[in-house]
């Protein structure tokens, strides 16, 4: 290798790594496939080392290609946090902010923070997903995303903690649940002879409500399995059996009297936490800084 490395190649490499294959990558740059292919060549040529991994699934980074495609993706970002502060500096308040989060935080987040930034700086533009808690994590540490808010993470050397907040988790029922009224808290031996609902494990909530039914020496078996909040709220509130979530996940509908929270007599549910998080190292632009506050307040 001698000299500067031909960053408009490392496009290619970084698109065909990150979908997965040629041919993914050609359709979303609009060129052809030997085209995309021709530059990776080119670029392993040029540093005289082998970039990806080619199998019947597709391409893989190696060491070497992986630690291109991360050295893009954060010229990426400080591109466009960079152009997002010369924009502060000129005076406008145009910008895009990127945000990531489980289902459950939605509700909560739309109708306070997020109505209220959008209310001050109307040319900021949102762009809101909702995701797994492995997703929203993948999502911030590769910079697909700006900020994230995830429940009971687990610790990723790539991501740092904004704010969090103690968040237990409650039994989730209707108010006509029939030990509403009749108990302050109930445990797990309590709920067994009551269906539930749960997430999948890749939620951050499933792999806690397992981990806690372990404790316990207790064994729920759902009788439905889903990857929306929106599901298990109407499990709840049509009386089927319970779930678990946690208060902020239904605070309209504890307020509308739709769904009633009951503690969980449970060390491991009454010790999760919220956090919104960001990549370790990640220069915000200023308008995710300011989403950052106003979100900080709510957590």
């Amino acid at each position: 290798m001698d000299g500067a490395i031909n960053e408009s190649r490392i496009g290619y490499l970084y698109e065909a790594v990150r979908r997965g294959t040629v041919r993914a990558a050609a359709e979303h740059l609009d060129v052809a496939p030997s085209a995309v292919s021709r530059q990776i060549a080119l670029l392993e040529q040029e540093l005289a080392m082998q970039l990806v991994e080619r199998d019947k699934r597709g391409v893989k980074a190696t060491e070497a290609g992986a630690l291109l495609v991360e050295y893009f993706r954060q010229q990426r970002s400080n591109q466009a946090d960079l152009v997002s502060k010369l924009q502060e500096i000129r005076g406008l308040r145009r910008g895009l902010v990127t945000v990531v989060m489980g289902e459950g935080f939605a509700s909560t987040m739309v109708d306070g923070p997020i109505k209220q930034f959008c209310e001050s700086y109307p040319d900021i533009s949102i762009t809101l997903d909702l995701c797994s808690t492995n997703e929203v994590m993948r999502r911030v540490s590769e910079d697909e995303a700006d900020v994230g808010l995830v429940f009971n993470p687990t610790p990723d050397a790539r991501i740092v903690t904004r704010v969090k907040s103690r968040q237990p988790m409650h039994a989730i029922v209707s108010p006509t649940f029939s030990l509403v009224g009749k108990v302050e808290s109930v445990t797990l031996h309590d709920l067994l002879s009551y269906p539930v609902a749960l997430t999948h494990p890749e939620h951050g909530t499933r792999r806690l409500v397992d981990a806690a039914m372990l404790v316990d020496k207790v064994r729920l078996t759902p009788v439905i399995t889903t990857n929306s909040v929106a599901v298990l709220k109407l499990f709840a509130k049509s009386n089927l059996g319970f779930t678990f979530l946690t208060p902020i996940s239904i605070a309209p509908e504890i307020a509308a009297g739709e769904l009633v929270a009951l503690p969980v007599e449970n060390r491991l549910l009454q010790s999760p936490e919220a956090h919104l998080i960001t990549r370790a190292g990640r220069q915000l632009s200023p308008a995710a800084n300011r989403l950052v506050q106003r979100l900080s307040s709510h957590i």
